[in-house]
């Protein structure tokens, strides 16, 4: 009997630590919740400027002045003129302007040559036509490099180096002798004339055809052995309604002076070029 009340003593004893334990650890749980819910609460009403120090963006480390050195540049440009420096003012200025791009921009090489007096020619303005004033007669002036840099300067797109440059090709071909110049300096001349005839601008497309049409007029055959390196240029220009006729004139003339081998190569790159002959 005291056995049976001794075991359902301990039994009772058991079920009381049980249900003991239970609260305590449901009583830490919410513990550990209220914790967690005011640690969120207090991160989330943490400023900007904290979030940013823990977590900073890649651009926080940017210098200021690379994010807009143009802005900047112009900010230090209005403090400098409310110094009264003029010296310091113009100076500072004429860098800006250099910096940004505000001057105008370097002269071509063909450009640069011709205002030092590289081109022993000059315009003259005239009433109806311009012309070309040379310092010596053209069959006295050698054609290296002169031939060359007039052919460069068919790129140019501003008067007077359009006009001198092109006069200047055609009348220095036109010399006696010009044959015996000209020949020795095809291979270095046809990658000029290429450059002007693959050319985005109409007016230096025009100019390098009415070009190589003036020296296949002089050189002849010779030309030949350089054609096909032109050719392909001439081929695209060809989908241009405008270009179709002057192109085919240009081709008939380097077929004319050229001969038959200057037929075989024409139409292995233009198929559809219809001889003079026909």
């Amino acid at each position: 009997m005291q056995k049976s009340e001794c075991h359902g003593v301990v039994q009772l004893r058991n079920r009381k630590a049980g249900s003991c334990d239970q609260r305590t650890s449901s009583s830490m749980q919410i513990k550990h919740r209220t914790t967690v819910q005011q640690s969120n609460s207090s991160s989330s009403t943490s400023s900007p400027e904290t979030a940013r120090k823990v977590h900073p963006r890649p651009s926080d480390k940017l210098n200021p002045k690379t994010i807009n050195p143009v802005a900047s540049d112009k900010r230090h440009m209005v403090i400098m003129m409310k110094n009264g420096n003029d010296t310091c003012n113009s100076s500072f200025l004429q860098a800006f302007q250099n910096k940004f791009g505000e001057q105008s921009r370097a002269p071509s090489a063909f450009a640069a040559i011709y205002s030092k007096g590289g081109i022993p020619c000059r315009l003259v303005h005239g009433s109806v036509k311009h012309r070309l004033q040379w310092e010596c007669p053209p069959e006295n002036l050698p054609f290296d490099p002169l031939l060359i840099t007039l052919a460069e300067g068919l790129r140019e797109t501003k008067h007077p180096y359009t006009f001198v440059s092109k006069e200047g090709f055609r009348e220095l071909l036109l010399v006696q002798g010009a044959l015996e110049k000209a020949v020795p300096l095809l291979p270095r001349l046809i990658p000029v004339l290429k450059a002007a005839l693959v050319h985005m601008d109409d007016e230096v497309f025009a100019r390098g055809l009415n070009a190589l049409v003036q020296l296949s007029i002089v050189v002849g055959p010779s030309l030949n052995d350089h054609l096909k390196h032109l050719l392909t240029s001439l081929s695209k220009r060809l989908r241009d309604k405008k270009f179709k006729e002057p192109i085919t004139s240009a081709l008939q003339k380097l077929e004319q002076h050229g001969g038959n081998g200057s037929l075989i190569i024409i139409k292995s790159k233009i198929p559809t070029y219809c001889s003079i002959c026909c």
